[in-house]
């Protein structure tokens, strides 16, 4: 038999060589090469298609006139009868208003102070001082609102509360924080932070550790101090991930947190207080308006889902990456 050439022979092996680099590099490949790391994604995939997508079937609720007893494909149809009902209502606009103007406040407030903290401690030297205090930012984001706003609501109270104690030593008249409309948003503000900075300043340090150390070492030979180093190193380094940060909170723009809300607020204060999610947990759950509720919910859901791809949309023309 005539041996093959070595032409032929370096052919049949670049051949083999192609069609094993196109075995790696299928999907299958990589499912099987990293199983082991895919299993943790397992619980946050079932709990995303059991609570958000399996659940979208409830949203026909919307366009029926629901009876329970009747179950949703036995209901009325009644196509966008309660969406015209929602939005004639004077109750929800007020509603509305509140939760825009919540997020609003915590936005000018809130999501500024994980970056600032996060650039702070990036400047620290002393590992134990930064530890420390480290674990005290984050400790609230792991407490129930419920703890926190029980909290909240005895270190401002006018007779007994830490707060109103040290005004009154500085010949301050008590102040009523929870049940002055002036100061309630104030105070939710503040407790936003005060609950999710830590968590927020984690995503940031990740972001800070992720820059060069040499390019501080360069603008320390030119000359730029710590200022200069933040301004022209730091911030820069971590302005993709504020910007997708940015984009998530624009989608929570109508959904301030009914836990956080129903905690604090009072009905001395409901004209600020009243937010979408209390609004739902009122009309749904106590006054039995299922279809109503559902409304409201596809009409936050819907907003929430057009901000973000505004939002979005405008990262990206500033030179971001966004989420997409």
């Amino acid at each position: 038999m005539l041996e093959a050439t070595p032409h032929a022979q370096t052919g049949k092996r670049g051949k083999r060589v192609e069609k094993l680099a196109a075995q790696r590099s299928g999907l299958l490949y990589y499912l099987v090469r990293d199983r082991y790391l895919y299993l943790f994604l397992v619980p946050a995939i079932s709990y995303f298609f059991l609570f958000k997508f399996v659940t979208l079937y409830g949203e026909l609720i919307a366009f029926k006139d629901f009876r329970l007893l009747q179950g949703v494909w036995g209901s009325q149809w009644v196509g966008f009868k309660h969406f015209h009902i929602l939005l004639a209502s004077p109750d929800f606009w007020q509603v509305l208003r509140n939760t825009l103007l919540l997020n609003l406040y915590s936005l000018i407030v809130a999501f500024p102070a994980p970056i600032v903290l996060a650039v702070l401690l990036n400047e620290v030297r002393l590992h134990w001082f930064k530890r420390s205090v480290q674990n005290m930012l984050y400790l609230p984001y792991f407490i129930s609102w419920v703890v926190l706003g029980g909290i909240i609501v005895s270190l401002l109270s006018p007779s007994t509360g830490v707060v109103n104690s040290l005004l009154g030593l500085a010949g301050i008249e008590p102040i009523y924080f929870m049940t002055d409309t002036g100061w309630w948003p104030v105070v939710f503000s503040l407790s936003t932070v005060w609950q999710g900075a830590g968590w927020g300043t984690i995503i940031y340090m990740a972001a800070i550790a992720a820059i060069d150390p040499g390019l501080y070492e360069a603008a320390k030979m030119d000359g730029a101090g710590k200022l200069r180093q933040i301004w022209h190193i730091t911030l820069p380094g971590i302005r993709g991930t504020i910007a997708i940060l940015l984009v998530l909170q624009m989608g929570k723009m109508m959904d301030v947190g009914f836990e956080h809300v129903f905690n604090l607020q009072n009905p001395a204060v409901f004209s600020v207080a009243d937010v979408i999610s209390t609004y739902v947990y009122r009309t749904g759950l106590q006054n039995a308006q299922y279809s109503l509720a559902t409304a409201v919910g596809l009409f936050q859901g819907v907003i929430g889902l057009i901000l973000v791809l505004i939002v979005n949309k405008a990262v990206k023309k500033l030179g971001e990456g966004g989420l997409w």
